[in-house]
């Protein structure tokens, strides 16, 4: 291996867990330093939280919805270039044709929107005594599978409850994933049910890194996030977890160390695709 490919086997990414409160500006103001603060810790590829520039809750997303490009896109836009870059923008709630979605902007180095990925599954749960949340009373979903390439490795975008469906980490593999992030906010039934054994599943099904994004903790709001933020490697193993308070992590993500486990447990070579398969109905991506 050449000097030049064991350099762009490895990179930083850094993990926003943001304090997100009702005053957007703020949010937003706090995004543009943390970012910088991740770039200067030598942050390649960075990720934001799920509803980053809002508080999450149905009556809480007409009220902050955009357009996208708009007031948030702008600044995610602005800051990825002046640091130079991939950066995942999280979520925010998306106005769009009388519809409102749940969607994550990628931008790139240049300050060029290079993704968007709208929430495909909708958060719709109830469990009895504990929490029922319906996504669906306000959002609609997307309807497109969604990766994007940087010059380390492909990457595969989902958003929080996407995480819990298989398939799609499937698909983004067999795309050529090798890094899966989930902006997510799990709260706290989920969360400490939840949140690490499926980060933890969907890297050892994919023998990929996945990494998740949630906004800290703030007993105070209508929906209290877990937190949590954690970066998972193609073995299982928690490399980079964050407490419940904001922060930034950072993990260094090793593609050779990746395509070794890969040839260590070859599983993606002896699956019996004579007897079952994983197919995209709808291709696409965006």
């Amino acid at each position: 291996m050449t000097a030049v490919m064991r350099v762009m086997s490895k990179f930083r990414l850094a993990v926003v867990q943001l304090q997100v409160s009702s005053d957007k500006a703020n949010n937003l103001s706090k995004v543009r330093r943390l970012v910088k603060e991740a770039a200067g810790q030598g942050g390649k590829v960075v990720l934001l939280p799920e509803c980053f520039n809002s508080p999450y809750g149905t009556s809480f997303f007409s009220k902050y919805a955009e357009k996208i490009p708009g007031e948030t896109t702008q600044m995610l836009s602005e800051v990825a270039k002046e640091n130079k870059l991939h950066l995942v923008g999280g979520s925010i709630p998306e106005e769009d044709g009388g519809k409102l979605y749940n969607t994550c902007a990628v931008f790139g180095p240049e300050g060029e929107l290079i993704l968007k990925h709208r929430k495909i599954h909708l958060f719709d749960i109830d469990v009895p005594g504990k929490i029922r949340f319906q996504e669906s009373e306000t959002l609609s979903p997307g309807n497109s599978l969604s990766t994007f390439d940087t010059p380390f490795c492909r990457v595969g975008v989902g958003i929080c409850y996407d995480m819990r469906f298989a398939e799609l980490a499937q698909l983004y593999n067999r795309k050529g994933c090798q890094l899966l992030v989930y902006p997510g906010a799990f709260n706290m039934t989920t969360g400490p049910a939840h949140w690490e054994l499926l980060q933890r599943a969907r890297a050892l099904d994919n023998q990929t890194y996945v990494a998740t994004a949630s906004p800290a903790r703030d007993e105070a709001a209508s929906y209290v996030a877990w937190g949590h933020s954690t970066v998972v490697n193609p073995w299982g193993e928690v490399i980079a977890k964050a407490g419940h308070e904001e922060s930034i992590i950072y993990a260094d993500i090793d593609l050779q160390y990746l395509a070794d486990v890969r040839q260590q447990i070859p599983i993606s070579s002896q699956r019996r695709d004579d007897l079952y398969a994983v197919t995209a109905v709808q291709q696409g991506s965006g």
